[in-house]
C-alpha cells in the first residue's frame, strides 16, 4: 500500500508519496520532484468523451500514473491536504478537490441533475469527480477537514461550498433558505445547498489563515481551490 505523508514547513503544506513497487494516480501538473526508480505514464490522446467531461467538470483530462519504487513530492499549498481511506464505498468530490489516489481507486465523473445544476449556478451540466473502491485518496482543501455522519432524513444546509465531498448515497439539492419566497430577500442569504442523509460528509468550515489572506488579495477565486505554490 502506498504511503501518503502530509508535510508542513514555513506555513506551506505538501504531500510525499512513498512507493514500493506500486502505482498511484496524480492530478496533472501536481508533481514537484521525485527520487527512485519511478516511471510516469500519461495517455497521449485521450478519448473525446474524456476531454468533454473534463472540460465540463473543470478537471484535468490528464491524470498521469506513477509506477515503481521511490518518493514522489507534490506541489505545496497554503491550503491543506486530507488523506481519505476508501473501503469499498463511493464518494463524490467537489470540483478541484482531487489531488492523488492509489491505483486501486476508480476515478470517474458524476453528473448532477440539470435542474440542480442550474440552481447551483453551474450551467446546464454540473460534473464532479467520483472515486470508488478500495485505497487512499488525497484531497486538496482550503483548511482543516471535519467528518459529519448524517442519519436517515437528517439534513445539512450550507450557504456556499463548505462540503468538500459526500458519499454517493447522500441526497443533494439547491433551494431557497426560507419556505416563503420573499424571505429569500430578507434573510440575507442566497440559495443554499442541502445534503440529506443517510451518509457521510467531509466539510471544510474555515480556511487556514494564510490561505484566506491570499484569497483576499486574489479576486474572483472560488473556494475551495487547487493547491498553488
Amino acid at each position: 500500500m502506498a504511503k501518503f505523508d502530509v508535510c508542513e514547513r514555513e506555513g506551506m503544506r505538501w504531500v510525499d508519496i512513498h512507493l514500493q513497487h506500486e502505482m498511484v494516480r496524480v492530478e496533472s501538473g501536481a508533481l514537484c520532484y521525485l527520487i527512485g526508480d519511478i516511471s510516469i505514464h500519461s495517455k497521449l490522446i485521450p478519448s473525446f468523451g474524456g476531454i468533454l467531461r473534463s472540460l465540463m467538470a473543470d478537471e484535468s483530462v490528464y491524470r498521469p500514473t506513477y509506477t515503481g519504487t521511490g518518493i514522489i513530492t507534490l506541489e505545496s499549498s497554503l491550503g491543506g491536504f486530507h488523506v481519505m481511506q476508501m473501503r469499498g464505498e463511493s464518494w463524490i468530490l467537489e470540483r478541484g478537490i482531487y489531488w492523488a489516489s492509489e491505483g486501486s481507486v476508480d476515478v470517474k465523473f458524476h453528473r448532477e441533475r440539470t435542474l440542480t445544476s442550474l440552481w447551483a449556478g453551474e450551467g446546464l451540466v454540473y460534473l464532479q469527480t467520483k472515486v470508488s473502491g478500495f485505497g487512499q485518496v488525497v484531497l486538496t482543501t482550503r483548511g482543516p477537514i471535519e467528518e459529519l455522519i448524517l442519519q436517515p432524513g437528517q439534513e445539512f444546509v450550507a450557504e456556499g461550498n463548505y462540503v468538500v465531498c459526500r458519499t454517493a448515497d447522500v441526497g443533494f439539492c439547491i433551494r431557497r433558505p426560507t419556505k416563503n419566497y420573499l424571505g429569500r430577500f430578507t434573510s440575507g442569504e442566497g440559495f443554499v445547498r442541502v445534503y440529506s442523509g443517510p451518509g457521510k460528509l467531509l466539510i471544510n468550515p474555515t480556511p487556514y489563515w494564510r490561505y484566506y489572506m491570499k484569497q483576499m488579495r486574489t479576486p474572483n477565486n472560488d473556494l475551495p481551490s487547487r493547491a498553488t505554490t
